[in-house]
């Protein structure tokens, strides 16, 4: 029998943060500075991947000589501006932090996203305190799918990783939360991305954040 929830792990991108959409503009931006005339077509391809792949995979696709750390660099000081400005909160996010947090389960956000961009958004947004830990792409040498930034978080926590939720929206980042361990509750973006793909994959499927409280309390439930 599963063993009840002791924390819940936090993806950013396409979970809290409604950032998917921009991602595109952020990526089109950067790639323009190189020539490359690019709208959405390989999305799905760096969705919820580390900056480091992304670029890899952009160097790779468009012939890139430029470096891979000057790449990086500048995705996130593009994304770091989106971040700061123009990207806002899923529905119904503030209010489901705070059930859980009233639950007292330990929270944290593990992102692929940098630091420059993660923490001003979530101080924007006043969700900050809410976390015990906030780990970041570049604190990590292997990005999902890798689990390190779950091993990591789990770590962090002083939480057993079989006690740990995490919530993606990304298949990488369902494969590195498996790989860590832990459950995973996907929330994918139908916009983006066809749910059944994720069917399989994730432990559960859910449409919104909303119904994480009543999945925490059903798994305690049966316990």
């Amino acid at each position: 029998m599963p063993q009840p929830f002791r924390a819940v792990i936090f993806d950013l991108d396409g979970v809290l943060a409604d950032s998917e959409p921009r991602w595109t503009e952020i990526d089109k931006k950067l790639l323009a500075e190189y020539g490359v005339s690019y709208h959405d077509e390989y999305h799905r391809n760096v969705l919820g991947v580390s900056y480091r792949l992304a670029v890899e995979f952009y160097k790779k696709t468009f012939g890139l000589s430029v470096p891979t750390e000057e790449l990086m660099r500048r995705r996130g000081e593009i994304a770091a501006e989106f971040f700061a400005s123009r990207i806002g909160l899923f529905p119904s996010t503030r209010a489901v932090i705070k059930e859980l947090r009233q639950m007292n389960l330990h929270l944290a956000v593990a992102t692929s996203s940098v630091s420059a961009s993660a923490r001003p958004f979530l101080d924007r947004h006043g969700l900050t305190t809410f976390f015990e830990v906030i780990l970041t792409g570049e604190e990590i040498e292997r990005g999902k799918p890798a689990p390190d930034i779950y091993l990591r978080t789990a770590e962090k926590l002083g939480v057993p990783t079989n006690e740990c939720l995490v919530i993606e929206d990304a298949l990488s980042g369902i494969a590195a939360g498996k790989d860590a361990g832990m459950r995973v509750a996907a929330i994918p973006d139908t916009r983006f991305v066809d749910a059944r793909e994720y069917e399989k994959q994730a432990d559960y499927l859910l449409r919104d954040l909303s119904e994480i409280p009543p999945l925490v309390r059903h798994v305690a439930a049966v316990n």
